[in-house]
């Protein structure tokens, strides 16, 4: 019987192992995935103080009553309201939306990327700069999306305006693109952008992705990643474990980042997929800032 038992726990152990080796994760605080992997029943169902079961008398066994308590009622207090805050005009008398301490560059940058609406590179807030701000922020999921040119904006618009999709050395078929220096991604077919540059997070320090030239060994829907216990969502592997797929975490916070694969927006990744397929070509350039 004893046997029997043994090799029933090894059966079972290495049916768990089988299960998604070799998928990378995508931050070290979170599942970072957009998907829904379950949660164990023991961190769900948790008994909360309301529902919790008394603790029994260790003499008699039985519940030990809690004594009741009275509360004393405290006087009710008016809350005196606070003046609403409003948007600090630019120089141009402009108030739809505060000005930022980057507003010139950011305005320069998004002149040079265009798609964003008319905007004047003069370092003065007004309603069509607020607008293609605005529209900027949105589309790579930038948080508050409130048109204020702040260090997140100018880091982002500085990093797409400076990419050179040319260092790719894309060839005539399809290539997805990665430079882990300015942290973006784009696609290109017979030297022709077809996607981005968008922006992207990689490998953190430890966990650096490695520059080169791949290909697309395999793709899923939804992969789950048995290390890191998250699913991944849009996956297309390219290098041992390591591959590009969607990440619901905040983007933009650059003090953290993958186990080595390529994070991607929704929309990105989204589109990343429609593009690729397996032999897809994937060529990786420069290196991480601090990995």
């Amino acid at each position: 019987m004893k046997h029997v038992r043994i090799v029933a726990r090894a059966v079972a152990l290495g049916a768990v192992l089988l299960v998604g080796v070799g998928a990378c994760a995508l931050d070290p605080q979170g599942d970072g995935s957009g998907a829904g992997a379950p949660a164990p029943v023991g961190v769900t169902e948790r008994a909360s103080g309301a529902s919790a079961a008394p603790t029994p008398d260790p003499t008699t066994g039985r519940p030990t009553p809690e004594p009741s308590r009275t509360t004393t009622p405290r006087p009710s207090r008016t809350a005196t309201p606070k003046p609403t805050a409003t948007a600090k005009p630019s120089s141009s008398g402009f108030t739809g939306c505060p000005q930022g301490e980057q507003q010139r560059a950011v305005e320069t940058y998004l002149a040079r990327l265009g798609g964003f609406g008319k905007l004047t590179v003069d370092g003065r807030q007004s309603a069509a700069d607020c607008a293609a701000i605005k529209k900027f922020q949105r589309r790579y999921g930038i948080s508050p999306a409130a048109g204020r040119a702040g260090a997140t904006t100018y880091d982002v618009a500085k990093r797409l305006a400076t990419t050179d999709v040319g260092r790719c050395r894309a060839g005539s078929g399809l290539t997805f693109c990665v430079d882990l220096t300015r942290q973006t991604v784009w696609a290109m077919r017979g030297g022709t952008v077809v996607l981005g540059p968008t922006v992207t997070r990689t490998g953190m320090a430890g966990y650096a992705t490695p520059a080169g030239t791949y290909h697309v060994g395999g793709r899923n829907l939804r992969e789950w990643s048995n290390p890191y216990e998250v699913w991944l969502p849009y996956w297309q592997q390219f290098n041992g474990g390591i591959g590009f797929h969607e990440t619901t975490t905040y983007l933009h916070n650059g003090s953290i980042g993958s186990h080595g694969c390529v994070n991607l927006l929704h929309a990105d990744a989204v589109r990343l997929w429609e593009l690729g397929s397996i032999g897809t070509r994937v060529v990786v350039i420069g290196r991480r800032p601090g990995t």
